[in-house]
């Protein structure tokens, strides 16, 4: 079984103007297409082939596991953002915010200092570790779920993420998706489903 680019859950140009059309050719259509293209050369004629991405994530190094996570992460991260976003979450999530990170605005901060501060390439990430939220920050194709937590949303930090839009203004291109595009219903139902 190869594995497959998933389809964008919007048009390509949905998100503007917030993140353009030339942004999403690039980092779907290319970026997200060859880590598809290099773990399906990878795996081919191994059992690997046969395992699910977050098995990969889970039992894999080097190249497989990096190509894997990267293609796992970029559909989550997709998923993440919304051309209805912004806005605040509701319901167990907007408690578990306030509970466990001190409310809405201090978890957008924390999700922005991720971003905005993380040096190289990775992912900021809303986390549920062990029945409390948190915002992690890894490096390069890390995901949560190597360390036994669960992903509920995620902000790319690579470059190719925000250059084309923002060129190196990071932080402006977190802002922009902190108020325009973050998917909290995503979030939401990843938290009933944890």
């Amino acid at each position: 079984m190869a594995f497959e680019l998933p389809a964008l859950p919007y048009a390509r140009d949905a998100l503007a103007p917030h993140i353009s059309a030339e942004t999403i050719d690039f980092h779907y259509g290319k970026h997200h297409q060859t880590y598809v293209d290099k773990l399906n050369a990878a795996v081919e004629g191994k059992p690997e082939a046969d395992a699910s991405l977050e098995e990969l994530i889970k039992t894999s190094s080097g190249g497989v596991f990096n190509n894997a996570a990267q293609i796992w992460n970029h559909t989550f991260y997709w998923n993440s953002l919304s051309p209805n976003g912004g806005g605040a979450p509701s319901g167990a999530l907007a408690e578990a915010i306030d509970r466990d990170l001190g409310g809405l605005e201090a978890c957008k901060k924390a999700l922005a200092d991720a971003v905005g501060t993380h040096f190289g390439s990775g992912w900021a990430w809303l986390v549920l570790d062990n029945g409390k939220l948190k915002v992690e920050s890894l490096h390069d194709a890390g995901n949560p779920m190597t360390s036994g937590q669960t992903p509920l949303l995620t902000i790319d930090a690579w470059e190719h993420a925000f250059y084309i839009d923002y060129r190196n203004a990071k932080p402006k291109y977190c802002e922009a998706v902190l108020e325009h595009l973050i998917n909290w219903s995503f979030a939401e139902a990843n938290f009933a489903n944890a």
